[in-house]
């Protein structure tokens, strides 16, 4: 009798915290076609990019928050999660590691702050293929019916195929119905940031402090980008890479002999 063949291993961890609707649609979304185990912060992580902890203490502790499915929670940062989730839980390398599903886009410039990304570039750094999933809804309860759908549907095809190593992929979901939803579209990472503004005020003992807020402004008119790609209701799908190197400029500096 043929051997039954077994499942592949998921990890997934996020940003927002363990106990967050996204991280369990995200289970939801994949558990009929992986053996998943969990590994996430135990509180909010959002924007720490790709920090980790190397002057306190990281404490680890398991907890049964999805039934039968292996589930850790960390005080660490998401990167931290992938670290101590391959050298101190799995004490093997997943077949591929999920990020998210992340309340808010991650989409543009959004991509070099986020916990979400920093986690999967992370275990991308790592060899191991990885995928963020982030939905373009900030709310708490947000409705998770169409993003579940595309997680199954890019992990199925994803492990249907010879995976390599460093795959990373950030993937936003637009806000809609799923009648609404128009397809997926391969993009590049649009040219937009934030026009930021700290908020000045002043705290009960009368000391000053800041809150950061600002504005997301599009400067990328190409219809190939994951901004445009969202606006018109598509999920945008972007390869990553965590090579930082500019080519292009590297060739010009060589041929200026300029130092």
């Amino acid at each position: 009798m043929a051997k039954k063949k077994e499942k592949p291993v998921i990890l997934i961890t996020n940003d927002d915290d363990i106990t967050s609707k996204g991280i369990r649609s995200m289970l939801e979304a994949v558990s009929d076609i992986a053996k998943v185990v969990i590994v996430a912060p135990d509180k909010p992580q959002s924007g720490m990019g790709h920090a980790i902890t190397i002057g306190s203490p990281l404490r680890m502790n398991q907890v049964n928050l999805f039934g039968d499915v292996e589930a850790w929670q960390t005080n660490g940062t998401p990167v931290d999660c992938v670290k101590l989730a391959v050298d101190k839980i799995l004490k093997r390398k997943p077949d591929l590691c999920l990020s998210g599903i992340n309340h808010g886009a991650n989409h543009s410039i959004n991509v070099l702050y986020s916990g979400t990304m920093s986690a999967a570039m992370e275990a991308a750094i790592e060899g191991i293929p990885s995928i963020g999933f982030s939905l373009l809804d900030y709310s708490y309860d947000a409705d998770f019916t169409v993003a579940k759908q595309v997680v199954h549907k890019i992990v199925s095809a994803v492990l249907g195929k010879q995976i390599q190593k460093h795959l990373l992929l950030n993937v936003n979901i637009p806000k809609c119905t799923p009648e609404e939803l128009k397809g997926i579209r391969i993009c590049r990472q649009a040219y937009a940031k934030y026009d930021e503004d700290f908020l000045e005020r002043i705290d009960p003992h009368h000391k000053k402090y800041f809150w950061l807020t600002g504005e997301f402004k599009n400067f990328d008119k190409g219809r190939d980008t994951d901004v445009w790609a969202l606006d018109h209701k598509y999920v945008s799908v972007v390869p990553v890479q965590f090579d930082l190197t500019d080519y292009t400029l590297k060739k010009k500096l060589e041929k200026s002999k300029l130092f």
